[in-house]
């Protein structure tokens, strides 16, 4: 078909496509960075103009630095540990053997539920008092840990619930990944004698390389974004020690009627997503 065959569909389709997306997506954008410039606080219309004054007080605040870092610890974990945790489990669990299915399903159960009931569930998992921490200390006649309440572990109780939630989407990619591979690749380098290891290093990961690029990127991207778990479980405290970009944003720009001030939250935000997801495409998915 040639241009003048999908003239028709493009007039009829792209106008509201493009309405849309400049009402719901380039508006707010261009309106969240004007605001950024201004002391506002969401009522009226914004006056007292203030120039970079929201993003010198925006470096100033060890709250955002601490976010800042937890985003960044929370992107390293995810690489670290969720993405091998989930190429693991993928390898174990792609083949066609009885009870594959049944495992997959277990896996990916945490990532089917909502992030806010994850949170709301892992509340009551960590709590002293009432939760499955305290009954398992009462078991042992020992102190109950107050986990969220501990600003020094309380993000890695964040953490663990991350992998725990997140895992089984990469684990998913990876198996429709490995399903796409040649069984014949496999067939040869073992008549060869290649160990299991060998095959997985020298067959398994080239030809997966694609897929767990696309898995990194996911996690790049899903981490600066977290926001749904986090509020329920901690609320980013205690002391600010579990906040993230987004729930700073939300926590000082939006309860605390500071919106130009939280505007330039969404700013700095909005340009470290930017770089990232088009450096990370550029440099490692240009191929792809």
């Amino acid at each position: 078909m040639g241009i003048q065959g999908k003239l028709p569909v493009l007039v009829l389709f792209l106008p509201p496509a493009l309405l849309l997306f400049t009402l719901f997506v380039i508006l707010p954008m261009g309106e969240a960075a004007w605001y950024s410039f201004y002391d506002w606080n969401g009522y009226g219309l914004p006056e007292k103009f203030v120039g970079f004054r929201n993003f010198e007080l925006l470096w100033r605040t060890s709250a955002f630095t601490t976010a800042l870092g937890n985003n960044f610890l929370i992107i390293l974990v995810s690489i670290v540990i969720q993405l091998p945790l989930a190429l693991w489990l993928a390898t174990m669990v792609s083949n066609r053997i009885p009870g594959a299915v049944v495992f997959r399903l277990i896996f990916f159960m945490p990532y089917v539920l909502a992030d806010v009931a994850a949170g709301l569930i892992w509340r009551f998992v960590y709590d002293g008092d009432y939760g499955l921490f305290a009954a398992i200390a009462s078991m042992f006649n020992v102190a109950s840990p107050y986990v969220l309440a501990d600003r020094h572990l309380a993000i890695y109780a964040v953490l663990a619930v991350i992998v725990w939630k997140y895992f089984g989407f990469h684990m998913m990619l990876f198996i429709a990944g490995l399903q796409n591979i040649d069984k014949s690749y496999y067939e040869a380098a073992e008549i060869d004698g290649a160990s299991r290891w060998q095959r997985f290093r020298s067959i398994t990961l080239p030809l997966l390389a694609p897929t767990i690029r696309l898995s990194v990127f996911f996690s790049v991207v899903g981490s600066l974004q977290l926001f749904d778990m986090i509020m329920p479980l901690t609320g980013g405290g205690p002391s600010n020690s579990t906040q993230t970009m987004v729930t700073f944003l939300y926590t000082y720009g939006i309860t605390r009627m500071k919106v130009g001030f939280g505007s330039a939250i969404g700013v700095v935000l909005f340009i470290i997503c930017v770089t990232l997801a088009f450096g990370y495409r550029r440099i490692f998915m240009r191929n792809d």
